[in-house]
């Protein structure tokens, strides 16, 4: 199949996407609206919406508050309630049905007994047909202790079960035995390549800015793809279309501020947020010359438009941009930068049909600087990825609902530049560009067969193209190597094809209802993914080399399998899951002993492509209301990779399996003014390998490694933290502020982050598991750690 046949079917079935704008014009049998909170206008998403002599037909509303629900003999009396606010009931008649209704309900006094941490129907986890997903209220991630008292979101993730990071200073997150760039994380739409400012200290989402957070760990919907392991789904939120509202925090090393309200009139809304780190200001001030010429900063501006232009329309544009930059005293350099843009049409066809529209581009660059007079450089490199999303929703009834569309996706990734300073030894090296377009269709259907048993079924059908201009380089034998002879290199002209790929991808979930409060549930999904990165370090760095797919190297393929209990007690007050699974991966890459990624042109020569797989079990508690609310956590996993030519062909751990983690989330309102948070997490020490005998160089005795990779590990990973928080009542007051007290690992444990083995004696390597390496004058190992006892304090304001 060549590329010009691919985009003539593709053609054929967007025209025939079209047709539901004409065949679903029919009489409307459904009352639509809105539920607002009567002060400032603001969606309320997760009301519960329902008739009166028919309370099983309810439904929720949405992320901006909208609903649907079928009618029922009217006239009769449809109910609208919200956790926190009071009730509102309305009689409606035959002529409502064609009228858009709203609902503004009215905050009510909450007692300390109705706190929840979550926005959705208290029995959703039970209901609902998704395993593996995660809602992270913003609420309950501002109440989350944070490290210099700054509120993360990626770090607030980690606290999930399935979810593993490989420790402070590194980006990624690790989902269900996945690497990090197996996490599609996107902001209303774009994909974010590297979503993390200071190394992973802090992500680049700012909390005041955000409106939800989703997290898919499994059972990711058809219109998503493009990643094996996780969805990120971070959604800004919209601005208040009636006045001007305004929050933000100063902290001990940054400060945060957002603003929103209405921009031209009740029809449109604005929100704009910034945030800046001060550690270089700090730095000027020091005694030490050397510190004063460090830099370390970085800072992030966001905003989003939205725009209602009819009944029906709504458009809505995001964007983000941000940049991170570390300089040591002038001699050394390392910066980064995201801008992610995108564009959204909503529509409602009619009163079933539903289309959405998405334009989005993303943009990351990074470099690295040496300043040195005899080897220094400057190395730079970019990628970029384009797309547009088309996606058409139909409830065809309160039992049954599709979705259909496609998504197109150009990837641009610029050639590798390094230009040697002027006297500089070095050559200058530039690398050929890569580029690929990858066209999607998608198409899903959930129903439910009875009031016990829903199913959702599902498929996403990929075409990836590698596209010149470049080179292609030909080996001797056919495969690439270090050592292996080029025979030729072909050039490719701009956007004529290299090598084609496609894969289908279906995706199938069940839930059977045993009763009110208990479920169970099973899902499969196919993913394939046709980018990915080369990297040294699996901990991840902003520097990694992204690749894609090509000749030599071959999309990935991840077949998960998942099964999960869920249970509510209590009248949904606790929750409880358990949920297993099995994820097989096929053609998982990883690089050669030695390898080095950054100057090549030739990135085949470097990896080796084998298997994978990862299966566990999650086991999660969780109290939704009360004057103590949060969750207990624990996952037990395995993960593992096959790969020929590393570890004498025999499996290995990656540096991020950890078989144990515990982690715990508490937060406790005393009053009004006063509430408390406590995190505990507890984790097997990460797979690392450490020398097993030295070999003598020029004098010296240099530590000589394994061939079996990662098969030591570091000291398990535990630490504690802690915050407390003031606030002023609220008694009507434009200005409301409070202060936040939190310590980040409160007993000052002394995790590792690294090793460094200076002189070894007598091949004697031995450390202690509890404190780190044992220091003496026979021993020259030195354990690096990050962080003890780290006390800060943020003010925070709204108005």
């Amino acid at each position: 199949m060549n590329l010009s046949k691919v985009n003539f079917y593709l053609l054929i079935v967007l025209a025939l996407s079209l047709l539901p704008f004409f065949l679903f014009a029919q009489e409307s049998t459904k009352i639509s609206g809105q539920v607002l909170d009567v002060k400032d206008s603001s969606p309320l998403p997760g009301a519960n919406i329902f008739w009166e002599n028919d309370l099983k037909s309810g439904v929720v509303s949405d992320l901006d508050g909208n609903f649907e629900i079928q009618s029922t003999k009217l006239p009769a009396r449809l109910i609208v309630s919200f956790i926190g606010y009071e009730k509102s009931i309305r009689v409606l008649t035959e002529k409502d049905l064609a009228k858009f209704q709203r609902f503004f309900l009215n905050p009510e006094e909450l007692s300390l007994e109705e706190v929840i941490i979550q926005e959705r129907r208290p029995d959703e986890n039970v209901r609902n047909l998704e395993t593996g997903k995660a809602r992270v209220p913003i609420e309950t991630i501002k109440n989350i202790p944070a490290l210099f008292g700054e509120v993360d979101l990626l770090r607030s993730l980690q606290l999930l079960p399935g979810v593993q990071t490989a420790g402070e200073g590194t980006t990624g997150l690790f989902v269900r035995g996945g690497s990090a760039d197996q996490n599609l994380v996107q902001l209303d739409g774009a994909p974010v390549y590297n979503p993390s400012h200071f190394f992973g200290f802090f992500s680049v989402f700012n909390p005041d800015a955000l409106e939800q957070v989703e997290l898919y760990k499994g059972n990711m919907p058809a219109s998503y793809g493009g990643r094996l392991s996780s969805l990120i789904d971070v959604s800004l939120r919209e601005g208040n279309y009636d006045q001007i509202h305004g929050e933000g925090g100063i902290g001990t090393i940054s400060s945060r501020f957002t603003i929103d309200g209405p921009l031209f009139s009740e029809k449109s809304s604005f929100v704009f947020s910034a945030r800046r780190t001060y550690a270089d200001v700090f730095l000027k001030l020091a005694n030490d010359p050397d510190l004063r010429d460090n830099r370390l900063n970085f800072y992030d501006l966001s905003g989003k438009l939205a725009f209602k232009l009819s009944e029906r329309d709504k458009i809505t544009f995001s964007t983000y941009q941000g940049r991170d930059f570390l300089g040591v005293n002038r001699e050394f350099g390392l910066g980064w930068s995201n801008w992610v843009s995108s564009l959204k049409w909503s529509r409602n066809i009619s009163d079933d049909l539903f289309f959405d529209l998405d334009a989005y581009h993303s943009f990351y660059n990074y470099k690295i600087e040496i300043n040195d007079p005899d080897n220094g450089f400057i190395w730079n490199n970019n990628l970029s990825e384009s797309g547009i999303k088309g996606n058409w929703s139909l409830n065809n009834n309160s039992k049954t609902q599709t979705y259909w569309g496609f998504h197109s996706q150009f990837y641009n990734f610029s050639p590798i530049n390094l230009e040697p300073l002027p006297n500089s030894n070095l050559d200058p090296i530039n690398t050929n560009p890569k580029n690929g377009v990858l066209n999607n269709l998608f198409a899903g259907v959930s129903h439910q067969f009875s009031s016990k048993l829903s199913a959702e079924a599902g498929f996403r059908w990929g075409f990836f193209n590698q596209l010149g201009r470049g080179v292609d380089y030909r080996y001797s034998g056919g495969v690439p190597g270090p050592d292996v002879e080029v025979i030729d290199s072909v050039q490719f002209n701009s956007f004529e094809n290299i090598k084609f790929y496609q894969g289908l991808e279906p995706r199938l979930a069940f839930r059977y209802l045993m009763n009110e409060e208990f479920s169970l549930k099973a899902a499969y999904n196919r993913n394939f993914q046709y980018v990915q990165i080369a990297s040294n370090s699996s901990a991840g760095l902003p520097i990694d080399r992204w690749i894609l797919a090509g000749t030599y190297v071959p999309p990935i393929r991840s077949d998960q399998i998942s099964i999960g209990l869920f249970k509510n007690f209590q009248n949904n007050k606790w929750e409880f899951s358990v949920e297993s699974y099995y994820k097989d991966l096929r053609n998982i890459i990883d690089l050669r002993n030695g390898a080095q990624v950054l100057f090549t042109d030739q990135v085949e020569t470097e990896i080796l492509t084998g298997k994978g797989w990862a299966y566990g079990v999650e086991f999660l508690l969780r109290k939704n209301t009360g004057k103590t609310t949060g969750w207990l956590a624990y996952t037990w996993s395995r993960t593992w990779r096959l790969i020929e030519g590393i570890s004498e062909n025999r499996k290995y751990n990656p540096r991020f399996d950890r078989p144990h983690d515990v982690t715990l989330v508490l937060n406790h309102e005393f009053s009004p003014s006063w509430s408390a948070g406590l995190t505990f997490v507890y984790t097997t020490g990460q797979a690392v390998t450490f020398p097993i005998g030295t070999y003598p160089v020029d004098n010296q005795q240099l530590p000589l490694f394994s061939k079996f990779r990662n098969q030591d590990r570091f000291p398990d990973y535990h630490r504690m933290d802690a915050s407390v928080t003031w606030k002023n009542p609220n008694k009507g007051r434009k200005w409301r502020g409070s202060w936040n007290f939190s310590v980040y690992n409160l007993y000052g444990r002394k995790n590792p982050f690294a090793y460094e083995f200076r002189q070894i004696y007598n091949d004697d390597f031995r450390f202690s598991a509890g404190d780190g390496p044992i220091e003496s004058s026979r021993q020259g190992i030195v354990m690096t750690y990050l962080f003890t006892f780290l006390p800060s304090i943020t003010y925070n304001f709204q108005f």
